[in-house]
């Protein structure tokens, strides 16, 4: 099995086909997010602080940092960040930027092992994102995108991940330390955009052996309730392969349905995260079903089953080693 190691200070994360599910989270990012942006670009990182808790306490293993912002310091913001967001949190990071002095920026001030996200089949971009990768013993996402765009063919797609893999061989990058994103595209601009990732996934694992990843937010784009979309695209592509996911970890329905495909795929050991959060409460001494409060017998039968359940589930586990 591979498993892609990522750390920051004080904390290990592993991305791995026999491991749970590794929930990115993606809400640092100005992208879209306006007030976001001129908050950023005026040094007010409040929303960020809160961002990077929130995300946390909601259950990512792992937060994805960007600071693309038009016009602005962007490898100065990035680092500022990245700095920020480690003096907060524990969790690895992602590096976020399609600037390469800003990539190298953020790789300067990172505490740990960073993922980098991201480096793609331009020669160009190869040849200068694979040294960084190398000079600061990080991992890296590789976007199976090239000079010619990105095709709707997933097996050029496949072909491109596959020439990144090679190349980064050549600058001595183990394939454990890159994780492929195989392009999300819209559902509702692309019938076939499911099943395509569903297919590339699969042959990630199987023939390149490599850990994946996607903006899995991007499926739903223009579509309405997208959370539900995002909600069911997510098991179907951990069934087929997919290790980690870059999306929104306070949407409820993604981390039930994150949590579900772990149990399913059997990543979570006698369902015990699973039982932890979602078994309900004891009753407390006066709420039992008895008419004077007290506990009856069908209480006794519930409480039974829970100290049943808890003792076959313990305490469970995340991501993180």
């Amino acid at each position: 099995m591979t498993h892609t190691v990522i750390s920051s200070a004080t904390r290990e994360v592993t991305i791995g086909f026999d491991r749970p599910f590794v929930l990115i989270g993606e809400r640092i990012n100005p992208t879209g997010r306006k007030l976001l942006a001129e908050e950023m670009r005026n040094g007010d990182f409040s929303r960020v602080e809160r961002d990077a808790i929130a995300q946390v306490e909601a259950g990512a293993h792992m937060l994805d940092v960007n600071a693309g912002i038009p016009l602005a310091d962007e490898p100065g913001i990035l680092a500022r960040t990245i700095q920020l967001v480690q003096s907060l949190v524990d969790v690895p990071l992602s590096i976020d930027s399609s600037i390469v002095e800003a990539l190298e920026a953020g790789l300067a001030v990172y505490q740990g092992k960073a993922l980098v996200n991201s480096v793609t089949g331009e020669e160009e971009r190869l040849e200068r994102v694979l040294p960084l990768i190398r000079k600061y013993g990080a991992a890296v996402v590789a976007i199976s995108n090239d000079d010619t765009g990105i095709s709707e063919d997933p097996d050029v797609r496949f072909a491109v991940a596959k020439r990144i893999v090679e190349r980064a061989a050549d600058h001595g990058i183990p394939r454990s330390d890159i994780v492929v994103d195989p392009l999300v595209m819209p559902i509702g601009a692309m019938r076939t955009a499911g099943q395509q990732v569903f297919r590339l996934v699969r042959r990630l694992n199987e023939e390149l052996g490599v850990n994946s990843t996607c903006g899995a937010s991007n499926v739903s784009f223009g579509l309405p309730n997208r959370e539900g979309i995002n909600g069911a695209f997510l098991p179907m592509a951990i069934a087929s392969g997919l290790t980690s996911a870059i999306t929104n970890p306070l949407s409820a329905e993604v981390r039930s349905a994150i949590m579900a495909a772990d149990v399913l795929m059997g990543n979570d050991a006698d369902a015990g995260r699973w039982i932890k959060v979602n078994r309900p409460p004891m009753p407390e001494a006066g709420m039992g079903s008895g008419p004077d409060g007290s506990v009856g017998p069908g209480d006794r039968g519930r409480r039974v089953n829970r100290r049943a359940l808890a003792a076959a589930g313990g305490a469970g586990g995340g991501p993180t080693s």
